[in-house]
């Protein structure tokens, strides 16, 4: 079950490749994430200096009294890959019109991890029918039930 989902992602991305990274939060973050709390809405996955980072991600403290006073729930967060990974999502970056998006993140056991999808983004009128699908879909599925 996913504790934090990017809806807009698969709408605006047609994703070819998905990897599973693990991230690292602090531990009022992990709270926080497990309570529901956060916005994966408009983040990427960049690469730097031969590690990856999730950047635009919200996460606030899961109590602000006991949050450190410089805390920035926007920050830049390692993600833990290894190296044959960071490679693709770089050959990615690097890949005209490819883009590196977090899908969702979820629990794994004890871990907290986070699927990326590597894809295009969608022109208009991709996007218009994925919404075209999505209304034939639920006018089947209503056909059906009565």
């Amino acid at each position: 079950m996913a504790l934090l989902q990017n809806k807009r992602a698969r709408f605006d991305i047609a994703v070819e490749r998905e990897l599973e990274a693990g991230i690292e939060l602090e531990g009022f973050e992990v709270k926080s994430v497990r309570g529901g709390r956060g916005s994966l809405v408009g983040s990427r996955v960049l690469v730097r200096g031969g590690e990856a980072y999730l950047v635009g991600a919200t996460i606030p403290a899961w109590q602000e009294a006991n949050a450190p006073k410089d805390y920035d729930p926007t920050r830049p967060r390692r993600l833990l890959l290894n190296k044959k990974e960071i490679t693709q999502l770089a050959a990615a970056e690097d890949e005209k019109r490819l883009t590196t998006v977090p899908l969702s993140m979820y629990n794994k056991g004890r871990y907290v991890k986070l699927s990326l999808g590597i894809g295009r983004g969608k022109k208009e009128y991709d996007k218009r029918q994925t919404i075209k699908e999505r209304e034939d879909k639920r006018k089947i599925a209503r056909t059906l039930k009565s």
